[in-house]
């Protein structure tokens, strides 16, 4: 009587469990693809193809980096059974305790994954991985992996170039899963700039293997894998024979060079010094050898060109000639007498002695204080604007509008901004309406509160050679021999002076280098235009200064050089500067030997170890 209940509730209980199997079937195959992993890897292995990174050439086609092979052991972790550690650890080098904090820091590494591959050694060294080669069946869950490691052809040009390095974590979160532990990436210069144009594109292969990781061959015969792609080769501005000469006449001295064509805006050499060998970011000494360039008090690491404020000193004068003219406070006749300097009050800004009273051009020649001192007041006092700021703020614009105080937007990272006091950092000093030209006046000849990077001294210098407008200075030229697509450095910028101002100025800059304080910048046959500073320095002897470009008419370099604590600027920085400008428009820069040694052989580093530190890392 009672069977058919028991047989109905028998049933229910069977149907029950039944559905709890289908359903938990269901979620392991269509949602949860851990056990699928977990059987497809044991047999199954993905190893991932690194391509080779982008080549960089010069200018010219000259190769400055390329690739080397290097090998990576590599874990996965799930795949880790029964490993004879102390084996293991002999054939690596490392201790077990090593070992062990090795493995927990890819555990909890940013992006881990048990079923992924991540690199446990670096750049195993030859016999190292013949041993490994030898004994990787017995180590399941290892193996070693083929990649690139950068080679430099010379040992210059290291802040253009820069140097990759190990990612960090922050980088694998922000990469959207591209990197992982152990991968290399640029750190610096053109290699961190164009690290996405560069790295190409990773591959996929999955190989099958056996239970002691053995590889037994591909799977599906590749039909799965994904091919890597080769970083796009790159193409620098820069000429390399004119980068080399750059950074043998700043030997044993701190500066910058920074040299432009000034039609295009392509930096054809930047020259920061002290600097170090590049190659000392290749292998597995690259943290050691960073650490000490860190701590190296001659800052090698540091891009003088791009980021270091100077005073600019009596090159500021063209630019002051050229603004005082677009105000109308100023034109080439305009004359103004020097009695040993500017005298307003009980204020005197010296002046060296020359022939006085003079004209624009003349004033430019000679580098009259007195001069650009009236004429920064002219513009400052002018009674066309209400009061003393609104004439300072259009200074400001005028000033600014030449690249001066803001990043240029050049293609290197790290670019700083210089000082162009606004008309507020007065205003906090003095209070508002509370100062005038008098209070300021040093930023007539280039000193007080202004500073300028070497990058954009040489960036005004093109503005002039071109009459009134820069393209935004940039290294690379060529990406995959094709132009280099970012349409900023193809577009022209004016700076807010008006063409036909320029010429008078110009005349003034060729008088400068024909029969002025830059004559020993002078060669035969080549028009060449300049200015000489010499930086007043608080902190000890002033800084030499020169900048120029060449030909005259259609110019091809414009160039500024900025050697620090080095006295006038016909001393250093001029002869410097005409050098380069020899090897570039000629290709030789010898014919003035006496020149060339006093610039090779001079020493204005007075330690014992000066640049001690920086060549014997090199090597």
């Amino acid at each position: 009587m009672n069977s058919t209940p028991k047989k109905q509730v028998l049933l229910a209980i069977f149907f029950v469990v039944a559905l709890i199997y289908v359903l938990r079937l269901a979620v392991m195959q269509l949602f949860d693809d851990s056990y699928l992993r977990s059987a497809q890897e044991n047999v199954l292995q993905e190893q991932t193809i690194y391509p080779a990174r982008g080549l960089i050439y010069d200018r010219n086609g000259e190769l400055l980096v390329y690739n080397d092979a290097i090998y990576d052991l590599t874990v996965i972790p799930d795949q880790v059974k029964d490993l004879d550690t102390a084996d293991f650890c002999s054939v690596l080098g490392i201790t077990r305790e090593e070992f062990i904090a090795r493995f927990e820091k890819i555990r909890k590494g940013v992006g881990y994954a048990p079923w992924r591959s991540a690199v446990f050694e670096k750049q195993l060294t030859i016999p190292i991985y013949a041993a490994f080669q030898e004994k990787l069946f017995s180590f399941r869950g290892f193996q070693v992996e083929v990649r690139t490691d950068r080679k430099y052809q010379h040992s210059n040009a290291a802040h253009i170039m820069g140097y990759i390095g190990e990612v960090t974590d922050r980088d694998i979160e922000r990469s959207e899963g591209y990197y992982r532990m152990g991968d290399l990436k640029g750190r610096s210069g053109v290699e961190y700039s164009y690290e996405e144009v560069l790295r190409g594109r990773k591959g996929i292969r999955y190989v099958l293997v056996d239970s002691k990781s053995r590889t037994q061959g591909r799977y599906k015969n590749g039909m799965f894998d994904t091919a890597a792609i080769a970083g796009k080769n790159i193409s620098l501005t820069i000429d390399q024979q004119l980068q080399e000469l750059g950074e043998q006449l700043l030997q044993n001295k701190i500066g910058s060079i920074v040299a432009i064509e000034p039609s295009t805006g392509e930096i054809l050499a930047l020259v920061s010094m002290p600097t170090y060998d590049p190659n000392l970011f290749v292998g597995r000494q690259r943290g050691n050898n960073y650490m000490k360039l860190l701590s190296d008090p001659m800052k090698p690491l540091f891009n003088r060109p791009l980021a270091a404020p100077y005073p600019p000193g009596s090159i500021f004068k063209v630019i002051m000639s050229l603004v005082g003219q677009q105000e109308g406070v100023l034109n080439p006749n305009t004359t103004y007498g020097c009695r040993g300097g500017y005298h307003m009050g009980g204020l005197t800004v010296g002046c060296h002695p020359h022939s006085s009273p003079l004209q624009l051009r003349g004033a430019v020649a000679v580098s009259c204080n007195a001069y650009f001192c009236h004429v920064y007041r002219s513009v400052i006092d002018n009674l066309m604007y209400p009061n003393s700021e609104a004439a300072y703020q259009k200074w400001y614009e005028h000033i600014s509008s030449f690249g001066i105080g803001h990043p240029l937007g050049v293609d290197l990272f790290g670019e700083g901004k210089g000082f162009l006091p606004p008309s507020t950092y007065y205003d906090k000093i003095y209070g508002r309406y509370r100062w005038k030209s008098s209070t300021t006046i040093s930023l007539a000849i280039g000193q007080g509160e202004l500073g300028i990077t070497p990058l954009q001294m040489a960036n005004a210098t093109a503005i002039v050679a071109n009459r009134g407008y820069y393209i935004t200075p940039h290294v690379v030229k060529k990406i995959d021999n094709k132009p280099n697509p970012n349409e900023q450095f193809r577009k022209k910028i004016w700076a807010s002076v008006d063409t036909p101002y320029y010429g008078v100025v110009i005349d003034g800059m060729q008088d400068v280098v024909e029969r002025g304080t830059g004559y020993v910048a002078r060669i035969p046959g080549i028009e060449i235009c300049g200015k000489t500073g010499t930086a007043q320095n608080p902190h000890g002897k002033d800084h030499s200064v020169f900048f120029a470009f060449a030909p005259k008419h259609q110019p091809k370099i414009a160039i500024a050089v900025f050697v620090e604590n080095a006295g006038f600027g016909a001393t250093w920085a001029a002869p410097i500067a005409s050098l380069m400008i020899e090897q570039y428009l000629t290709g030789k820069h010898d014919t003035r030997k006496y020149l060339l040694e006093r610039m090779l052989k001079g020493n204005l580093v007075r330690r014992n170890d000066s640049t001690t530190t920086t060549q014997t890392v090199q090597r």
